[in-house]
Parts: C-alpha cells; structure tokens; sequence
C-alpha cells in the first residue's frame, strides 16, 4: 500500500497549545491567531456527546486538530486494537486532522497499565515494533509519527536508545514527532549529551515538535509531567532543533496546575519567536548529522 505522509503539508512557523477539558472555558474566547492548532488524545474525545461533543466541534471548526494518542500500545504484546484504529480514522476524517501520532512505548499487558512504559531498546523489539506500526499505517492509510519518550529505565538494552529510534522509524516507513523536553529529561536521567542525541536522531523524518515543562525530583532525576513552565535548556533544545529542521509546527504541552491563559500564550510567543529567528532554515534529509540550511534574518 502506498501510504501518505503524516502531517503533509502541515504548515512551519505555526504554534499551539494541547486542548484540555480543564481550559476550554478558557480558550473558548481566544482572539484570532492567539494560536495556529490544538492537540488533542483522540481516546478523550472520540466518544463524547452532547454538550462537551458540541464544544469540541466549536474548537475544530476554529483550528486544525492534531492527535496525539494515549493507548495503541503500539510495543505491546496485546493485539492491536484495531477497532480503536477506525475509529481514529473516522475522526480525522470528521474533523479533518492532519497528523495522528503516538508514544514510541508500550502501555498495556494483559490490560492498560495506565503509564508509558519503555520497550527493551534490541533487535527484536525492533521487529515487533516495526510489524505493529505497518499494521496500524495500513488500516489508517497513511503513516502515523511516533514520539520519542521519556523513561526512566532502559530493560534489556542492546543499544542506544537514537539507533532503536532511527531503526524504527526507517524500518517501519513512519514519521518522528520530536519532544525536545523529553530529551532534556533523559539526558539528565541516563547521562547522555542532549545536543549529540538529538543531532543523531532522524530527523529528515519529524513532522512536529513537542515543547513542555517538568519536575526537579532530584540534582539527577527529572520527572515528565507537563505541569510546568518550559526552562531554559530546554528552549535552547528547541532552538537547536529548528536549526536542524526549520521551525517546524511546535507545541506547548500543559496537561495540569493550569496557570491564566495569559501565561500559555507567553510561552506561545517565545515559541513564535525562536521560529522566527530560524525562518530560513531549510530541513536536510539524514540523521541531523548536517546543519540546516540558514538564511540570515
């Protein structure tokens, strides 16, 4: 099957925030261009009526809606759940979604583990991985983008976790959905070099990018919550990525301890800022391993 890209034609120098019940109220009177798109877990939504399903549809007349799932599982052991795949299918369709993407993890074993859970980085699970996404992208018709993930152990590692990254998305014909945060996270948790990780993931492949905040555990533990105000290595991450890639659609995850939609929308500019400052950049195709293109601004 010839499968089309995910997120083709998604705009650059967009930027938007994650819809989430608790700020609809909030986001409801937005002014025009306050934001480019909303993100949302298609499994929150799918099954909504009534008022809430009216209020969604209020949102996606205004915006284009990306997806970004919660429960494929898609490196679990458990069969696909092919029913939850068409009915993601019918509601990109309904509401004319560009992109859907998921966790490159696993979350379910013998039922929903309700956490993100890191897939052993080896051959095989490469291969398990890779039959799963091909069996997802055929019955959406179109790739799907995979995220990478934070975690905080690495199982029955053959590898690193950029070659498992770079072999999955190759293999599998997917796109990437670069989360600068939570290469931030890891490089802390697993003492790698964030810059070198991420010039060495395949980046010819990202189709948008996650920006978030997190937790100060420990001096050398960081926790992934989206509950946060993004900090500044993380946003010289961001940088570094859309000198790799241009400035890709970007945006910020907040998932709770909402702070005034003022504040959102600061971050939402500092976003809009640093793809300005890279509006020139033109993506190369391999791992990152050479610089955009950059034209002076």
């Amino acid at each position: 099957m010839s499968l089309s890209s995910s997120g083709s034609g998604l705009p650059t120098m967009a930027a938007g925030l994650g819809l989430r019940r608790g700020l609809m109220d909030s986001l409801a009177d937005l002014p025009e261009g306050a934001l480019d798109f909303m993100e949302v877990a298609p499994e929150n939504w799918i099954s909504l009526g009534g008022r809430l399903k009216k209020q969604f549809r209020s949102f996606s007349e205004r915006y284009p809606i990306y997806l970004h799932g919660l429960s494929l599982n898609i490196g679990g052991m458990a069969p696909i759940d092919q029913d939850l795949v068409l009915a993601i299918k019918d509601f990109m369709a309904e509401h004319q979604c560009p992109i859907y993407s998921e966790h490159l993890t696993y979350c379910g074993d013998e039922g929903h583990l309700y956490d993100l859970m890191p897939i052993p980085f080896t051959e095989e699970g490469i291969k398990h991985v890779v039959e799963r996404v091909h069996q997802v992208q055929d019955l959406l018709g179109q790739r799907i983008a995979l995220e990478n993930a934070s975690y905080y152990c690495a199982p029955d590692q053959q590898m690193s976790e950029s070659e498992f990254i770079n072999a999955v998305i190759q293999e599998a014909d997917c796109d990437l959905l670069l989360d600068v945060n939570n290469i931030y996270v890891n490089s802390i948790n697993h003492l790698y070099h964030p810059y070198e990780f991420l010039a060495a993931l395949p980046l010819d492949r990202a189709k948008y990018i996650h920006v978030a905040g997190h937790f100060e555990e420990a001096e050398d533990l960081r926790v992934d919550t989206h509950g946060a105000d993004v900090i500044d290595p993380v946003w010289s991450l961001l940088r570094a990525a859309y000198q790799y890639c241009g400035p890709l659609p970007t945006l910020l995850e907040r998932d709770f301890n909402f702070p005034p939609v003022s504040v959102l929308l600061d971050e939402i500019a500092v976003i809009r800022s640093h793809q300005s400052d890279y509006a020139g950049v033109q993506k190369e195709t391999g791992n990152g391993k050479e610089m955009g293109k950059r034209v002076a601004r």
